[in-house]
């Protein structure tokens, strides 16, 4: 199955709007002209149209390598004070209650400013301050308050057990946090500040109703702040440090700046969500992941409406949020609509999104039929692209399940063991061989760990870690992770993180996780543990669970005598995961221990 756009489709939309008036004849020669500084520059100006206190004087500098590029040189800007002043909606929010409350312009203006001027009393300019909340109201004037302090926001995922916060919380060296005493999941109260009360940080509390656990600052006093507070920064100035989860060691922080992940996520938004002016963008997602920044930045840059959704996403709940606020575009995850399957109804929304893991035929069709057969624009980037490498544009066929195209400005191919390009239909590493302002600008103090992951294997292309392939038609479809990343319900986390946990229970010698397919969760994580004594496995899954949160807690835990390691002892979790799926072990000849494989295997299935 497919969508084909019709003419109105076509001739309405933002791209090729932008194409016929900058006589651009089709979609490969825009593509072309995105991989191009040219583009950046025309994009900021006339469709952006940001307000800089001091002009820059260079769209881009490659003077340190492609590597290092910098953007829009020397201009002075807040991005944070791109906010209109306007009686009109900004945020729209829903609980799982089906409560709601609307803020305008005017009012998230005015309380980012009180934020600002808060902040900056206490702290200085290029501090850490850490959001560990829910998607409430109050999350926007939050996050922009921090970014007008000139400080560097850092986004919890607001579903962290203590382990993860205390991780990030450490490397970031955080000040203070932003946190609230109450929100529901599946109609259960849940208080985040449990989570917050071993750390040495200033605790501002939203209150709404439940009891702190930590001494704190009402966020009600922070509110009456009078002032401005706007700092003045530069382009490259760091706003935001979010952490994303690679196969060994701790999580990387991904430093985002000013006139970078804002400007390629409204790039994206604009081309390829097709967002008009003043149309609501949804996305059901957290703060914590890439997608929420992604969602407060688009919206505002595009003077749009931002949606926000707090509380577990039921089919029935989703279809009120869109009975009652018509969002123009919906973000979900494949792990999401296949928890709707078997549910019949109509999700009122102009087009849908999908990113996070790829996303299966039979849920494509689905959702489709959902969505009354609108486009669904399939996505897949990350953390450290500020959006897309792949999506859809709405002047061409959208096949299920695929990618009419690379991203604005990421010149995506398909790379095969030699650094060549793949032939058509043949899986490879997806890697990107231009630059785009939304790249990091590296990992939080370790620039030699954010050079080896995606700089390291062929000379200036960068390798993201997904395996995937074209077709002859030119489609790019998404395959998995090349490496043992787990995506589980879209979101990405590293074995190490989790493995760091269970190993620091008393009774734990060493661990390996894998992430094995579930037809819920895209993947479920499956633990091996070795052990110095004798312990139950759910006594090991209940710590991993206090100390994680439930989201990233191993689903099974399987007590074994070794792991399966090379002569240089690294862990072959490969095995584990062809093991628990009961597929072919292949190259074998570097393992140090072949009895572990049988041991594992009549635990597995005993």
């Amino acid at each position: 199955m497919s969508w084909v756009p019709g003419k109105e489709w076509i001739e309405k939309s933002n791209v090729y709007q932008y194409m016929i008036s900058r006589n651009i004849p089709d979609l490969e020669k825009f593509l072309e002209f995105t991989y191009n500084e040219a583009f950046w520059d025309d994009f900021v100006k006339n469709v952006l149209s940001l307000k800089f206190e001091k002009p820059y004087t260079k769209t881009l500098d490659l003077s340190k390598g492609k590597q290092w590029a910098k953007w829009f040189v020397d201009g002075k800007i807040n991005i944070a004070d791109q906010l209109e002043e306007s009686s009109k909606p900004l945020v729209r929010w829903m609980n799982e209650r089906g409560e709601s409350k609307t803020l305008t312009y005017n009012q998230v203006l005015y309380e980012s400013k009180a934020v600002s001027s808060w902040l900056k009393r206490r702290y200085k300019k290029g501090d850490r301050i850490g959001i560990y909340l829910p998607m409430i109201p109050e999350i926007i004037p939050i996050f922009l308050g921090i970014i007008r302090a000139g400080m560097i926001v850092v986004p919890l995922f607001s579903g962290f057990g203590k382990e993860p916060i205390r991780v990030r919380l450490e490397d970031s060296e955080m000040k203070a946090i932003f946190t609230t005493d109450l929100t529901t999941r599946k109609d259960k109260e849940i208080n985040p500040t449990e989570n917050l009360e071993d750390f040495q940080v200033d605790k501002i509390v939203v209150e709404r109703g439940g009891k702190a656990k930590v001494n704190y600052i009402s966020y009600d006093e922070v509110k009456k702040t009078a002032g401005d507070g706007l700092e003045k920064t530069e382009s490259e100035d760091p706003l935001m440090i979010i952490y994303t989860s690679g196969t060994t060691g701790k999580p990387k922080g991904c430093v985002h700046v000013h006139m970078g992940f804002p400007i390629k996520a409204a790039a994206d938004i604009y081309f390829q969500f097709d967002m008009k002016n003043g149309e609501l963008l949804t996305w059901i997602t957290d703060l914590g992941w890439m997608m929420g920044p992604w969602l407060i930045f688009g919206g505002i840059l595009l003077r749009g409406q931002i949606g926000l959704y707090e509380g577990y996403p039921g089919f029935d709940q989703i279809s009120h949020f869109t009975e009652d606020f018509k969002p123009g575009i919906l973000g979900l995850s494949a792990s999401l609509v296949r928890s709707f399957k078997g549910r019949e109804g109509k999700l009122q929304v102009r087009l849908a999104g999908n990113t996070g893991e790829p996303i299966d035929p039979e849920s494509w069709n689905y959702l489709y039929r959902l969505i009354d057969h609108n486009p669904i624009i399939n996505y897949s980037g990350g953390t450290e692209i500020s959006g897309g490498i792949l999506g859809n544009y709405v002047i061409k066929e959208i096949k299920a399940s695929s990618f009419n195209g690379p991203s604005p400005g990421t010149k995506a191919d398909v790379f095969d063991e030699s650094g060549k390009r793949a032939s058509p239909n043949t899986e490879g590493e997806l890697v990107v061989l231009s630059v785009w302002p939304g790249m990091t600008r590296g990992f939080w103090r370790d620039e030699k760990r954010y050079l080896e992951t995606y700089w390291s294997r062929w000379d200036n292309v960068w390798v993201h870690g997904d395996l995937a392939y074209y077709d002859s038609h030119g489609y790019f479809y998404i395959v998995g992770r090349s490496d043992d990343t787990i995506k589980v319900s879209g979101k990405r986390v590293g074995p190490a993180e989790i493995e760091s946990v269970i190993n620091a229970h008393q009774k734990v010698l060493e661990s390996a996780c894998v992430g094995i397919p579930d037809p819920l969760k895209g993947e479920k994580i499956i633990c091996f543990t070795v052990t110095k004594e004798e312990i139950n496995e759910n006594e090991l899954i209940n710590f991993a669970q206090d100390k994680l949160g439930k989201a990233f807690s191993p689903d099974r835990i399987f007590l074994v005598k070794e792991l399966p390691k090379t002569r240089n002892a690294k862990i072959m979790r490969r095995l584990l995961r062809a093991i628990i799926l009961d597929k072919p072990l292949g190259d074998i000849s570097s393992l140090e221990n072949p009895s572990a494989v049988e041991e594992i295997r009549k635990v597995v299935k005993g």
